[in-house]
């Protein structure tokens, strides 16, 4: 019996689409209660690889035969090797291609919707992490909202859209990942904007993305309106295109918002998070669609796999803006902080210039999940 290899792409969609999975994880226990393949119909059994090497016989009856099953390990090997032991013992697995590796760096593109005047907004969605970016297309020109370093995905995406030159929006400098907005601004002729109050250390050139700028490209005349919107760092930035989008970066996300002490500031910016949350953004169209910069849960995803929500309705239901007390918010903001993302310095010190890692390091600084928001 030969073993079969499930995709990524194919995993996403199980877990967009909550269909029922039996995982079988053999990384070591500790890898696995950090971060694991999330789906709201998965089942899960944690058996270490070096548990397994002289059979999979005790643990057969653990392992159901009526749905499917898939093996997962870190990078493939192992779970390529137990699953063979599976298919010795006359059972039908499958296994992760690439590991948790590759699930890890994998983006699922999904349409948000078209923009009025023309256009359309795709939302890179990717599960692994919990982080989303964003395309905007208006003709043969596009844009880029909060881009990760996974170029040749964006790159891949973009060629099929027939877009030639990709404009680059951060609407921050990230410490949870490492952005690609540098060098896809390069590789395609376009535009790298970052808030400048962001960007005391770069050691590259940029376009300044300051309140109130407008920028405005593409066949389809798409219009980016910047918002200073301080609180997760000092220059975090919102995003207003066409009037219709709220993008909100690391400030604000469906089910929670963001954290203010990633640069070690928290006790300052705590009172900026809270003016831009519940001053600026209720200034606002109560009518925008907010789309984040990240999603901790999958009930955030709607039945496409997107996500996004109203604004006025996130004042509804969002527990981090309603807290009418400011001593409250404060505390609530400094005492339900998860703990800081892996090699956030190093990430950190990427987006700003200062260090090169290699690919595979950049990998093993991204690894688990994202820790943008306060618990």
């Amino acid at each position: 019996m030969t073993v079969k290899a499930m995709n990524a792409s194919e995993l996403s969609q199980k877990v967009i689409n909550k269909e029922p999975l039996f995982i079988l994880d053999v990384r070591n226990e500790d890898a696995f209660g950090d971060w694991k393949v999330d789906g709201e119909n998965f089942d899960y059994l944690n058996v270490p690889y070096f548990d397994l090497i002289d059979g999979v016989e005790d643990i057969l009856d653990q392992v159901p035969e009526d749905r499917d099953v898939l093996v997962v390990c870190a990078k493939e090997g192992s779970s390529i090797m137990v699953a063979e032991l599976f298919s010795d013992a006359g059972r039908d697995v499958s296994y992760l291609e690439g590991g948790m590796k590759t699930w890890s760096e994998h983006l699922e593109p999904v349409k948000v919707g078209d923009l009025n005047g023309g256009g359309e907004i795709y939302q890179f969605v990717r599960l692994g992490k919990g982080c989303l970016s964003y395309m905007i297309v208006s003709g043969d020109e596009g844009a880029m909202i909060d881009p990760l370093r996974l170029v040749d995905q964006y790159e891949a995406f973009a060629k099929k859209l027939g877009i030639k030159v990709l404009h680059m929006f951060d609407t921050h400098l990230h410490a949870d990942h490492i952005s690609g907005g540098r060098r896809l601004a390069e590789a395609t002729g376009g535009t790298y904007y970052l808030p400048p109050k962001d960007a005391d250390e770069v050691t590259f050139s940029y376009e300044p993305l300051e309140d109130g700028k407008v920028v405005t490209f593409g066949g389809a005349d798409v219009t980016v309106k910047a918002v200073y919107t301080p609180g997760h760092t000092i220059g975090s930035t919102s995003l207003v295109v066409n009037e219709t989008y709220l993008f909100t970066g690391d400030i604000l996300f469906l089910d929670s918002i963001g954290r203010p002490d990633l640069a070690g500031k928290a006790e300052d910016w705590v009172s900026d998070l809270r003016e831009s949350l519940y001053v600026r953004y209720k200034e606002m169209n109560q009518d925008l669609l907010v789309m984040p910069a990240h999603f901790a849960k999958l009930s955030e995803l709607d039945e496409k796999g997107r996500v996004y929500a109203r604004l006025g309705d996130l004042y509804q239901v969002n527990s981090g803006l309603q807290v009418e007390d400011e001593d409250e918010f404060r505390r609530l903001v400094s005492e339900n902080l998860p703990p800081q993302p892996n090699s956030y310095q190093e990430i950190r010190k990427t987006n700003m210039g200062k260090i090169s890692p290699e690919p595979a390091e950049e990998t093993e600084m991204e690894i688990g999940p994202n820790r943008c928001a306060v618990s």
